[in-house]
């Protein structure tokens, strides 16, 4: 962003003639896996400037249209112009969002993992309809989602790790990172009394192998190995293809069981433990939030970022941004983007 909120392209415009250049070469398909990074970087900058060129395109199209209007005096043009302009200004704040997505794991696909904390079988089944929002979310914007490790409970979940692989997944949904807590009458509950539920969510970005900052070395984790078992387990628990993976410093623990080779279980597994360290460490730095790293969290009261209420109210609300809404159903269904747009506003300063 530049002052006054537009878009200033021309750096990447010259990123994208530099990148071009290089694949024009005659050497460029040599190193094969050089010129593949090339070329996924060249779309990625393609995929963020070319809406704005649209954008631009269309709102030419519709001055000129408002301009023809004006000069025949032709008034049956009004609602197909005002209609223009209530797209282009919908498109408009959509790309103002990704503008805000400016920091370095920002682009990159996402775990997510999410925990039941304190609140028994209600939690878990909290954990589970969490689990069902993500999901939700990620079908409405066309991302792929990957199980790696689900431990079912009685009531719900125990634990499910998921992959989110899609351009800027982690940018976008890094806000959510932190605990969730639920109020409504329970169904649990023969009394029908209103009980209080806690779930964390912890997101961390999905980095490729050579891109990944973090070194995790043998002697720095324990790796243990177990029979699979809950969704999937019944095709692959014949032998121990699970992996569990505790970083002994931090005492992060990951799994993954969606494999049936061990070895590409442990590598999943490797690859989402360096990206929860990452994260870890991320938090850390930023001394004002320290207390929200994620591992160190307490499930429970007095650390939620965010208040789902379906009694005696409906309502759902951040307690960062203080953004929310009474349309908990829809929330729930995973339409979750203006929290998302509200995160990110508050964690730009604006």
């Amino acid at each position: 962003m530049i002052p006054g909120g537009v878009f200033d392209s021309s750096g990447l415009k010259q990123e994208i003639q530099h990148l071009e250049s290089l694949s024009a070469e005659p050497e460029f398909w040599e190193d094969r896996e050089a010129a593949e990074k090339t070329m996924a970087e060249l779309k990625k900058i393609k995929v963020r400037i070319e809406p704005w060129d649209a954008l631009l395109k269309e709102l030419e199209n519709t001055a000129a249209l408002f301009e023809l209007a004006v000069e025949e005096n032709d008034e049956s043009l009004e609602g197909e112009i005002q209609g223009s302009l209530d797209t282009l200004a919908a498109s408009y704040e959509k790309l103002k969002l990704f503008e805000l997505l400016g920091e370095k794991a920002d682009p990159f696909s996402a775990f997510v993992t999410i925990h039941p904390g304190a609140g028994g079988t209600e939690s878990c089944d909290w954990a589970a309809m969490l689990y069902r929002m993500y999901g939700r979310w990620a079908e409405r914007h066309g991302f792929k989602i990957t199980l790696l490790d689900l431990q079912e409970a009685e009531g719900g979940i125990k634990s499910v790790d998921i992959e989110i692989n899609g351009d800027y997944a982690y940018g976008l949904l890094k806000g959510e990172g932190g605990i969730h807590r639920l109020v409504r009458i329970s169904p649990f509950d023969s009394a029908s009394r209103r009980h209080t539920s806690f779930a964390s969510v912890y997101v961390s970005p999905v980095f490729d192998d050579d891109v990944s900052e973090i070194e995790v070395k043998p002697e720095d984790i324990r790796v243990d190995t177990y029979r699979a078992s809950g969704a999937g387990g019944q095709h692959v628990n014949k032998t121990s293809s699970a992996v569990r993976m505790t970083h002994l410093e931090t005492g992060i623990v990951v799994q993954c069981q969606n494999e049936r080779s061990q070895l590409k279980n442990r590598s999943t597994a490797m690859k989402v433990l360096k990206s929860r360290l990452y994260e870890f460490y991320r938090l850390k730095q930023e001394t004002e939030r320290a207390a929200e790293a994620a591992e160190k969290k307490e499930i429970g009261w007095g650390s939620q970022i965010r208040s789902y209420v379906f009694h005696p109210y409906t309502m759902v609300k951040d307690l960062r941004t203080r953004h929310e809404t009474g349309n908990i159903q829809a929330v729930m269904d995973g339409d979750l983007d203006t929290f998302i747009d509200a995160y990110l506003r508050w964690n730009n300063g604006l």
